[in-house]
Formats: C-alpha cells, structure tokens, sequence
C-alpha cells in the first residue's frame, strides 16, 4: 500500500530552495509514494515545473498571509493576520536591537509570525505517514498537521543566521528529523543546536541532470558587443548576503586592468536591487553589470556563459553550483564556510577568498589560464552528478 507525504513550501517564487523542490520532485518514486503538496501561496513562476504525478492541494486563503504585503492582507479582510504581521515587526526590531542583530529584525519578524499566527490558521484534515516542512520556519507543519513523522528540512549555514534560537529550537524540537543539505550545514547547524544531533541527517539537494539539460536548451542570446566577450554568469537573490556588491567592484577593478570585454550578468531579483544600481552607475558599468531579473529558467544563460561565479558571504549548499557542473561550466566561488563542501578547490572549480581582490584574481586566473579552465570543464563533464541516491535516505525514514 502506498505511503501518503505531505511536502510543504511557502510559494513557487524563484529561489534556490523552490528550483531544490522541484529538482526533488522530479526524481520522486511515485510508484511507492503518494505526494501532496501544500503551497501557502499558488504564485511564482516555478508552478508550472511541478510534475503532473504530484497532487497539488487547493490554496487555503488564510495560509497566503506570510509574504504578501500587509496592505493587499487588509484588502482581503485578513486583519487579525494582518495585525499579527505588523506586531511581530515591531518585536523583531526591538530584539534585533536588544541583541545588537544588524541583519536580524527579518528573520525573528519571520519566526513571530509564524508562531502566532500558527493559532489562527485551520488545521490541515488529512493525515500523513510523512509530513515535510521544506522552507523555514517550520511551524506551519510542526503545528498544523497530522503526521506518523515529520521532517525539516535545513538549506542554510546556521552559524551566520541571525534569529532568535530559542524560539527556533522549541519549533525543531517537534520534528522527528531534520534534513540537512551538507555535512558542512549540520556541522553549523550543530554548533547552535548541538542537542538535536540525533535528529539531524545529510541528505543532498537532489539533482536531476536530464531535467537541467533538457531545460538549458531554451534558445537565448547574451549581448556579445564583441566576439571575444567573456561572460560571466551568477544566479541568486539580490540580497547583501550573495556579495553582488563585491562583484561590482570586482569588475569595476578588472575593467580598470584592461579587461573590458567581461561582462557579468545577474539572473534574480531580490530588495537589495536599488543599491546594486547605484553601485553600479557609480562605476559606470551599465553596459556590463547587467541585472536580468526573474528568469523562471536561468539555465540557458548559465549553458552560454564562459563562467560561473558564486560570490556569496554565505550559502548553505548553493544549488546553482551543482548546476553549473551538471552544465559542464568552469565555476568559481567565493570561500563561504561551507565553500568546500560544495567543490573541490582545483579539481571541479576553483574557490577565491572571500574579498574583491580574491575575485579579481580567481576570474583572471580562468581568463588568462586556458589550459586550467579545460582542464576543469574536462573533469566536471566525465562525472555523472546525478544523486537519486540520496533520496534512498528519505525512503528509509518514510519506511
């Protein structure tokens, strides 16, 4: 008899964590498995990615409240809801304050939500032999559903993350496991819980090679003002934390060097995008820092680039970087914390300090260095970087 699992996610918006999901889903038994997925909110571009074997269940209006603006949740007569929302930003920013958290408010804003409006919401009928919380934060499914187990999934290196842990904890402490994406993300997320180890497992974004492929044959043109333009290509959120600010001024310093046939594109979308245009008016290079925006399908672009660079501050497992070598791209990352979990440092790609010298000098070393950067693609292009395997892992606890 097949097993019922419950997978859910807050909407279908671009994001590592969304492409993770659907990358997921993909490789699915749905021979030994039923799947339900709940969706807090039926937008985002990735909707139409999700495969006909998943039974997408209807939207529950109350469960749209948490990213939509307060003024569309008041529209909608969603007041205690609304309420809710606009208290927990007032609490988060005193705390954040209290605690000297620069980037904080958000998150804790986040979490209080979360928690309140948890007694609010209707309860979900259904119950499952697995339910399965895959963005944070996990109260929705630690609250609101019926489940033999329930597992939460951590995308995110917990070491950097500022929240209020306390609350966080009292969340983890429902869910039977807690699936992390890297040894490296349990290892951080370890140091701040460390009375969890017994819950937390690894088990890898799952990455399903022919679905990139097939996906990355979408005809596209990246502008080649010359024929010899070398293009660089980054995929994530416009936020302080993926570093496009220390891209702009990496390419801002290899313009000034004489290379001013590189140009970098920026596939995402994100609030920190007022500030990156300014940066990058200020050093004159519309023309060759280029904000593409929301592409529901970043992989023709990155099929076509002659690099991918992943200057993030921090990452839990970017799944982009797996793509890249999916791809068969030469890949350079910035020394995030969990940096060496993600490549092998001169073997699959190349890892730079984290600064924008350190990227200057990693991007020169494959502009210059022809026989390194072939010698990086002829290595990523034999290996099979399929992992259906890791899926074996999720089958053992749904058993």
């Amino acid at each position: 008899m097949k097993k019922n699992i419950l997978v859910s996610v807050y909407n279908m918006e671009i994001g590592g964590i969304e492409r993770s999901l659907i990358n997921m889903l993909e490789s699915f038994d749905y021979e030994r498995y039923n799947v339900d997925l709940l969706i807090f909110h039926h937008v985002g571009e990735f909707m139409n990615l999700i495969p006909k074997s998943v039974n997408l269940l209807p939207e529950v209006g109350r469960y749209t409240v948490f990213r939509k603006p307060v003024t569309q949740c008041l529209k909608e007569k969603q007041y205690a809801l609304s309420f809710i929302r606009v208290l927990s930003k007032y609490i988060a920013k005193m705390k954040s304050a209290s605690r000297n958290l620069e980037e904080g408010a958000g998150y804790i804003q986040m979490q209080l939500t979360q928690k309140y409006s948890s007694l609010f919401l209707p309860q979900i009928d259904k119950e499952y032999d697995v339910a399965i919380s895959y963005a944070w934060p996990h109260d929705i499914i630690a609250n609101k559903v019926k489940a033999k187990k329930k597992i939460a999934w951590v995308h995110t290196d917990y070491s950097k993350l500022e929240i209020d842990n306390e609350l966080d904890l009292r969340v983890w402490n429902q869910y039977d496991h807690i699936a992390s994406v890297s040894i490296a993300c349990s290892e951080a997320f370890l140091s701040t819980y460390p009375t969890l180890r017994d819950k937390v497992l690894v088990l890898e974004n799952i990455t399903s090679p022919n679905f990139i492929k097939k996906l990355a044959e979408e005809e596209i043109h990246l502008n080649k003002v010359k024929s010899d333009t070398f293009n660089l290509v980054s995929v994530g959120r416009l936020s302080y934390v993926k570093g496009f600010d220390l891209a702009i001024e990496a390419l801002k310093l290899l313009h000034d060097k004489g290379l001013t046939n590189i140009k970098w594109y920026i596939i995402g979308y994100g609030g920190y995008e007022k500030e990156l245009k300014d940066l990058i008016s200020r050093h004159h290079l519309k023309d060759s820092f280029i904000l593409l925006g929301k592409k529901s399908n970043p992989y023709p672009y990155m099929k076509n680039c002659d690099l991918y660079v992943q200057p993030s501050r921090y990452e839990g497992k970017a799944v982009t970087v797996t793509e890249a070598k999916v791809l068969g791209k030469p890949i350079l990352i910035t020394n995030y914390p969990t940096a060496s979990s993600q490549i092998e440092n001169g073997v699959e790609g190349a890892i730079c300090d984290l600064s924008v010298l350190g990227l200057v000098n990693g991007i020169e070393e494959y502009y210059h260095n022809q026989r390194f950067k072939n010698t990086i693609v002829n290595y990523i292009k034999q290996k099979d970087y399929s992992n259906d395997c890791e899926l074996e892992k999720l089958y053992k606890i749904i058993s």
